[in-house]
């Protein structure tokens, strides 16, 4: 019969073969003030980090396994699926990431780099493993996958491996400090995008919005108690083409109530860039419905 310390020790002896196995997987990119945030080596010149995380610049320096400093421009970033990849000046040996199926419960691993060539480790559970969703800036990701782990500022962007080796996605952070996998199927679809184009093109009205309630009088007939007043529009727009006049309160867009701001973002795919689509919304105490057509949003 096996000892229970025994095990523990076999269960500790693999976590940390599966970590040193990982140590090529990731590489430190250099931040400001002796700063860095992890990334993913994707393939031989490629690494996708946190677009959320990554500043704002074309030019970085990023520490790879053993030490030594490449340096690598930005090729392209979505903050719709917070992906940001970069082009490194010489090539790596590359890790296989095989793609691995979250189960919630398993234990996985969430690798990091620590900056000068080696890796860190964090264990913990796949909280959920659930099923496609939209963010909050409208990108489709193929599954949510929240895990139960603590994870440093520093290790954001890393690969997170189940025991077998296999490769769940990319680490991140999302609201109030979950940690979140962006999956490998999300980033092998966005990957060839960003690299082709440098960002993913995204659909746009041409409006700030505010969230307000719908005045008593009418929440019946609109058939909800919030909306969003039009703010501000960004002059001959697709909104302001429409008709839509700072003060209007925006309650649909064809047809999804602006109530659920998720749906409303996914309906901004790429795929919807000259879509005709219908604005209902209230104005001076009334009801109408306006049509506008989808534009694609501006670089930057």
């Amino acid at each position: 019969m096996t000892e229970p310390a025994d095990l523990l020790a076999q269960l500790s002896n693999a976590l940390v073969a599966r970590t040193a196995l990982a140590a090529d997987a990731v590489a430190a990119i250099r931040l400001a003030h002796g700063r860095h945030l992890t990334g993913t080596v994707w393939r031989s010149d490629l690494v996708v980090s946190s677009e959320q995380s990554l500043p704002r610049q074309d030019e970085f320096d990023v520490v790879t396994a053993g030490g030594a400093v490449v340096a690598a421009v930005l090729a392209g970033r979505d903050p719709s699926t917070n992906i940001a990849i970069l082009r490194l000046a010489a090539p790596l040996a590359a890790p296989s990431l095989a793609a691995a199926e979250p189960r919630a419960g398993a234990l996985v691993l969430a690798i990091g780099a620590d900056g000068s060539g080696g890796a860190s480790a964090r264990s913990g559970l796949v909280n959920l493993a659930g099923p496609e969703w939209h963010s909050s800036r409208g990108g489709v990701i193929d599954r949510r996958i929240v895990l139960d782990i603590s994870l440093g500022r520093r290790e954001e962007g890393g690969p997170v491996f189940d025991t077998a080796g296999g490769c769940l996605g990319m680490s991140t952070f999302g609201p109030r400090g979950q940690v979140l996998v962006i999956p490998v199927a999300t980033l092998e679809r966005v990957v060839p995008l960003l690299l082709r184009d440098g960002r993913i093109a995204r659909g746009w009205l041409g409006i700030g919005l505010q969230a307000v309630a719908v005045p008593d009088a009418l929440r019946e007939v609109a058939g909800q108690s919030s909306g969003l007043m039009v703010m501000s529009l960004v002059a001959d727009g697709p909104a302001a083409q429409a008709g839509l006049v700072a003060g209007d309160i925006l309650l649909s867009i064809d047809g999804t109530s602006t109530h659920r701001a998720r749906k409303i973002a996914g309906q901004f795919a790429a795929d919807s860039i000259g879509r005709p689509t219908e604005l209902r919304l209230i104005r001076g105490g009334q009801l109408i419905a306006l049509q506008a057509t989808i534009a694609e949003r501006p670089a930057g």
